[in-house]
């Protein structure tokens, strides 16, 4: 039953001593969570958004509460503080240290001041303080520089710069690019022996990217969930992710977006571990395409996945992606295992000209691995199914860009900001109509993807 104390509207506050965006610490589970804060008089009332008719939480000021700046007890919440009352201290970091001054001053001021009937301070708060001070960039160590030598993320950074439509300033997509960037940990957070990895996969035609990092789950966890808060993930999706994680307790967990130069953009999260089958599809939505992939995998012995991961979209229906190292003692043979997935889950036939290039790679390439599968599902039905092949000589690749009717050369100049010899993995995939949404290309496509490499602790 709902608190009577929290059946508070925001808009109920009106005017607000002050109100904004903080994120706060839980009380028994010590997650950061960002919550939209109006003080009021004697009460700091947090919300889930600045629209909601119902509060999660009220902080009771008293006349022995106290404010305090907190940056020194924690690096990596630069603008911290917390609020204590006779019940419990409270911590919150704000996103810009103007903004830290403002709710300390403001927090305080109440504290200080007697309540006056209207339940508010005077006219002349800190809540009238002008809000358009910059927002301070948090560190990052992205910093273009297309060396050989360069770390991972400065030869990311240079890839990016090969991207026309991640080249425009106002785009909302590099926007997005930098929001991910700035919550992947930063080298100094790393201890010695830990790794960060980084991988990126671009289209042939170079029009959908998608980027991948991970690390160690203690150092990963919370800069992830405060990224997807941050992009307005639900809360129903981070709760599925501290349950899967609960469940399979992988020692990496990584984040990744997908973005398109029709403005298309996405995120979620993904375990890159080896786990069997029937755990990993605990990730997935129940439904018919959930039953299918269980059932072709036991027909077939696929019973071995090596990466799980799952979109934290605004809105259903969540997609989860699945990446299977195909059984078989040659690859004739697992890409015939791969072929019948095909027909397996609905999805067309791989034409003829296509699977021509995808046996010309596979008959030379036995030191690169198995061929490997991706299956993507919904509550909605199958979303895309690619086949992977591992270490594509230059030949596969520029057969695949003339298929695709892609300009090689601009894959060779992505390649060389990358420092890279090669994709890790070529992909032939179909995404199935209706989930393009108007900005991902429906149907057949080709997929290059590449291990950039680590950020290393000393």
């Amino acid at each position: 039953m709902t608190d009577p104390k929290l059946q508070i509207s925001v808009a109920s506050l009106n005017p607000p001593d002050k109100d904004g965006f903080l994120t706060k610490q839980g009380g028994s589970i010590k997650t950061w969570r960002r919550r939209w804060f109006v003080l009021k008089g004697k009460k700091l009332v947090y919300f889930k958004s600045k629209t909601d008719v119902e509060a999660t939480g009220i902080i009771e000021l008293e006349a022995d509460s106290f404010v305090r700046d907190e940056r020194d007890k924690d690096k990596k919440r630069r603008f911290m503080f917390s609020v204590g009352t006779s019940r419990r201290v409270f911590f919150m970091h704000a996103d810009t240290e103007p903004e830290m001054k403002q709710w300390i001053e403001a927090i305080k001021g109440n504290i200080d001041t007697p309540l006056h009937s209207s339940g508010s301070r005077a006219e002349n708060t800190p809540s009238n303080v002008d809000k358009s001070t910059p927002s301070t960039k948090p560190p990052t160590d992205f910093e273009p520089n297309s060396s050989p030598n360069a770390p991972p993320r400065a030869r990311l950074a240079a890839a990016k710069n090969c991207i026309p439509y991640l080249l425009e300033e106002s785009s909302k997509v590099l926007e997005f690019w930098q929001i991910w960037t700035e919550s992947v940990p930063l080298v100094s957070d790393l201890q010695s022996g830990m790794t960060i990895e980084f991988q990126v996969a671009t289209s042939a035609d170079m029009q959908k990217l998608t980027w991948r990092t991970a690390g160690p789950q203690n150092i990963f966890i919370q800069r992830m969930v405060d990224f997807f808060w941050n992009v307005g993930a639900p809360e129903s999706e981070i709760d599925r992710l501290n349950d899967v994680g609960a469940l399979i307790n992988p020692i990496k967990i990584g984040s990744w977006i997908d973005m398109s130069a029709r403005g298309g953009m996405d995120g979620g999260w993904y375990f890159p571990v080896d786990i069997p089958l029937k755990l990993a599809i605990e990730a997935s939505d129940a439904g018919d395409p959930t039953r299918k992939v269980v059932d072709w995998a036991e027909q077939n012995n696929a019973s071995m996945c090596f990466s799980v991961g799952r979109d934290m979209g605004a809105a259903p229906p969540r997609q989860t992606e699945i990446r299977l190292k195909l059984p078989g003692g040659d690859f004739a043979s697992q890409l015939t295992v791969a072929t019948n997935a095909f027909f397996a889950f609905g999805f067309p036939a791989i034409p003829d000209d296509a699977m021509a290039i995808l046996k010309q790679g596979a008959s030379g390439g036995a030191v690169g691995g198995p061929i490997c599968l991706s299956v993507i599902t919904s509550s909605d039905g199958f979303v895309r199914l690619g086949v992977l092949l591992p270490k594509p000589s230059s030949d596969v690749v520029s057969s695949l860009c003339q298929l695709g009717q892609a300009n090689h050369d601009d894959i060779l100049r992505f390649q060389a900001a990358l420092a890279s010899s090669g994709p890790a993995y070529a992909e032939y995939q179909y995404l199935m109509k209706g989930f393009g949404y108007g900005v991902y290309k429906e149907g057949f496509d080709i997929v290059f993807h590449y291990l950039v490499g680590e950020d290393r602790g000393e």
